[in-house]
């Protein structure tokens, strides 16, 4: 019995993070596509999987070089071409056509003009399935596109095409085929959840590629969360602390970089991660927990080195113009000097200067 990967590709770098209609059009992945991706490699990797195939596009091509093993592009693996919607955004679609949009969410068989119809990538994408299956030996993986796995899905479960949308397959998830002289399914809708560890929160880290520099802070803030913990004398989840420490930074690029990394985080997964990283700009409570000691180990870090509170936060004042980012300054390190005291005290000795 041989096992086939039927995988989606991760998210697309969506241009003002504003969703298309994506169909021949050729976005690269975005930071949380990379993570997914990452995953995906993580999970499948376990599999010895003896061939790799890939949809032509950048987003699968780049889903599947995270494998870092060779892999053949299939052109039939392509996504379905949208024609006349391909590339614009579904409100712009909306307005410019009102009648088939609307009648699309009753019929997914209806397409714009100049598109392919389901019908003709359910042809491609099982000819292009069958000669995998028979060009290569044991268990191997596609990476594809939505409709693409739908429409092979479909026929294999054996659904009308018009229902296929049915079987929701997110960005990053996938599913398993069985072969022995015919198709069956073995799981759908299965979506990468190896256990978070510091090397797995790393992999991620690198793979959302936020910039050297970000990268070396978040490490730096890791090493230093880990000695707190270790040094008080209370119960903590050491795993989550150090892992989310390394994460905390994955948005760093983006506008509130805190509440974008819990998002992603909590999009692939990892709930308490991401809840650690959501507070690390701004804590919500007064306890003393893993969220307060990735609050406060990011304080005593400026870029890669040690750094006392209150030099980093002399030195974060000059930014502050507006009395409401003075406000919120004073009180984040109101915050970190009550914590700080917490801390040393409990400790016994000054961990944190």
């Amino acid at each position: 019995m041989r096992r086939i990967i039927l995988a989606r590709h991760g998210q697309p770098d969506f241009p003002a993070e504003t969703h298309l209609c994506l169909g021949h059009t050729d976005l690269s992945l975005g930071p949380l596509g990379k993570m997914q991706a990452a995953l995906l490699a993580e999970e499948l990797g376990s599999l010895k999987l003896t061939s790799l195939f890939s949809s032509p596009l950048l987003r699968c091509s780049q889903t599947a070089g995270a494998f870092g093993q060779p892999f053949v592009i299939e052109k039939d693996f392509i996504e379905q071409d949208m024609g006349s919607w391909d590339g614009l955004s579904f409100e712009t679609i909306k307005q410019r056509f009102p009648a088939l949009y609307q009648a699309r969410g009753k019929n997914p068989l209806l397409v714009p003009d100049c598109a392919e119809t389901l019908l003709q990538v359910q042809a491609r994408a099982l000819s292009a399935l069958q000669r995998c299956t028979t060009a290569c030996c044991g268990d191997f993986a596609i990476v594809a596109h939505a409709s693409v796995i739908q429409a092979i899905l479909a026929s294999v479960i054996r659904i009308p095409l018009s229902e296929s949308w049915k079987v929701r397959l997110p960005y990053g998830a996938y599913a398993v085929l069985l072969w022995n002289d015919g198709f069956q399914v073995e799981t759908v809708r299965k979506l990468p959840h190896p256990p978070m560890s510091p090397d797995l929160a790393g992999s991620l880290l690198a793979a959302a590629d936020p910039g050297q520099k970000v990268e070396a802070h978040c490490r730096a803030v890791a090493k230093k969360a880990a000695e707190i913990a270790d040094a008080l004398p209370i119960s903590l989840d050491r795993n989550a602390l150090v892992c989310a420490a390394i994460l905390h930074d994955v948005a760093r690029t983006k506008r509130n970089h805190a509440s974008v990394g819990a998002e992603w985080m909590e999009t692939i997964g990892y709930a308490k991660e991401a809840e650690l990283i959501r507070q690390h700009h701004d804590l919500e409570t007064e306890a003393l927990d893993e969220a307060a000691v990735l609050y406060l180990s990011d304080k005593c870090i400026q870029e890669d080195r040690p750094i006392s509170i209150k030099e980093r936060f002399e030195s974060s004042a000059a930014h502050c113009i507006t009395a409401e980012a003075k406000d919120a300054h004073a009180r984040r390190y109101a915050s970190a000097k009550a914590l700080q005291t917490r801390v040393n005290t409990l400790c016994g000795h000054p961990v944190i200067l």
